[in-house]
């Protein structure tokens, strides 16, 4: 970019893409809303609401299989925006998965694998309306494009949200990748890197590897329980919670502002303003966490003033790591990485193939630039109206290829999902790393055996299996049969004291 000048370089890499991704109004947000969330964490740890939840917990997580499972559920269960997930379940499941000495990347890898795939997959989210949305835009390159006129009526008839509702049971990687957190935490099992993660916590060697760089400093003694409070699990429960519903009332209200009362439920919410509602979130979190903290008397202001900004500040490293991994998208973005990857996808080649195609090239745009977002903003486009070039009338609802119509446009979320799951400078990852309290790069080491291993079965039984004619719900459980095979036969369980006997 810079003529192959290293001190130019180093120069425009602080003034054209350090600071720019600092000054990004939707990055500044994840920055604030993450610096907050950290904030109300460091208050919960010292008011003893922390300890108390993890007391509370306890009875029903004795042991490291039900720890992650409950993980699982949580991050099943705040399926509205991936960053709220990621932040509020491992910040959350932390201290519990800690006393049942799960190791911290396997916590970093069950927050990770249920925040992105089940925002994308549910039709109430901030993902959907921004995926609906690049679909029609789709449709109308696709109908602008075409010679015939048919065609083009059919493309302009075509409903945005019908279509994605179709594409569901072809985005393989997601459900696939949901069905393996499931799995490695019901068997107890875990294959690679990941099970010597757990045999290493289980033996009590520690819950990171030795010399590990943690994102977030979890060991700050002002964010620990002050001596002689009560822990009281609802003050951990109460601030949570309310960022969880004000995010959701955030959503409702601002989607709502910008498409009217009489909009569906799927509408309102694509048109929120997640950022916004996730500052307001954090904030609200906060002050119910203040509240609590000096109404019982558990802490001084100055106390709770001093392990809020504790908890800032034991965010520090992220934010670092995630402007850098900004930085280095915007480098890559100059580079034009993106078109030159989508740009492997014209020529001559068999419609079959377009599916495994796109998903291969999604992946390794989004592993490439850190964004999923971005990668679906440039491949839907380019796609819908190469499928239709490629097979005409015949992809459209009841033609011959409408499954190849349809896996191509799962392959682009599917394959953005997996880049965006795995890349080392995608936020979402970075942020996992952070609430889970891991090495990031451990993090990305561990998962992305259980990433590749759901990617290539989604490629070969999901996209090319569908686009020659098998139906996709044999390609599902054929897949979520390899992956049962894959963790019976190759995976190991943690020392079995360490992981069945209760905790007292």
């Amino acid at each position: 970019v810079s003529g192959y000048d290293p001190l130019q370089a180093l120069w425009r890499l602080m003034d054209q893409y350090v600071v720019p991704a600092i000054a990004d109004v939707s990055h500044a947000s994840i920055i604030v809303f993450s610096l907050l969330l950290g904030g109300m964490v460091g208050i919960i740890g010292r008011n003893g609401g922390t300890s108390g939840i993890v007391d509370a917990v306890a009875p029903f997580a004795r042991t490291q299989r039900r720890g992650k499972l409950a993980t699982w559920l949580a991050g099943m269960a705040i399926f509205f925006d991936d960053y709220a997930n990621t932040l509020i379940v491992g910040n959350t499941m932390r201290p519990i998965t800690d006393r049942l000495r799960v190791s911290r990347e396997k916590l970093a890898y069950l927050v990770d694998s249920t925040a992105a795939p089940v925002a994308a997959l549910v039709p109430v989210s901030t993902w959907v309306g921004y995926e609906i949305s690049l679909i029609g835009d789709g449709f109308g390159i696709a109908a602008q494009q075409t010679s015939s006129a048919e065609v083009a009526a059919s493309l302009t008839a075509a409903s945005p949200f019908t279509v994605f509702i179709q594409t569901i049971p072809y985005l393989f990687y997601p459900l696939l990748a949901l069905f393996l957190v499931f799995l490695t935490s019901i068997t107890n099992r875990d294959v690679g890197p990941m099970a010597e993660a757990e045999a290493r916590a289980a033996r009590g060697d520690g819950l990171y590897r030795p010399g590990a760089q943690l994102a977030v400093d979890t060991g700050a003694s002002e964010m620990e329980s002050k001596e002689g409070v009560p822990q009281r699990w609802w003050n951990a429960a109460l601030p949570v919670l309310t960022v969880v519903l004000v995010v959701l009332v955030g959503l409702y209200t601002s989607g709502r502002g910008a498409v009217g009362p009489d909009a569906s439920l799927r509408e309102i919410f694509g048109a929120a303003d997640p950022f916004a509602t996730l500052l307001w979130g954090s904030i609200a979190g906060c002050l119910v966490a203040f509240f609590l903290s000096l109404t019982q008397g558990l802490l001084t202001l100055t106390e709770a003033i001093e392990s809020w900004l504790a908890g800032m500040k034991a965010m520090m490293i992220a934010v670092v790591i995630l402007t850098l991994a900004w930085s280095l998208g915007a480098v890559t973005e100059s580079l034009q990485t993106a078109q030159f990857l989508a740009g492997l996808l014209e020529g001559n080649l068999p419609v079959q193939w377009l599916p495994a195609l796109v998903f291969a090239t999604a992946a390794a745009m989004a592993f490439a630039t850190g964004t999923s977002w971005g990668t679906m903003a440039i491949m839907i486009p380019l796609v819908i109206p190469l499928a239709v070039s490629l097979a005409g009338s015949t992809v459209f609802d009841g033609g011959a290829h409408y499954s190849i119509l349809l896996g191509s446009i799962s392959s682009v979320l599917a394959g953005a999902i997996f880049g965006d799951h795995c890349s080392p400078i995608s936020d979402t990852t970075v942020l996992s790393s952070t609430a889970a309290g891991c090495d990031h790069l451990d993090h990305v080491r561990t998962q992305l055996p259980y990433a590749l291993l759901v990617a290539g079965i989604s490629i070969v039984l999901g996209d090319l299996g569908t686009a020659y004619g098998l139906p996709n719900w044999i390609a599902l459980l054929g897949g979520a049969g390899i992956l049962i095979l894959v963790v019976r036969l190759a995976g190991r369980t943690p020392p079995e004291a360490a992981v069945e006997a209760p905790l007292r």
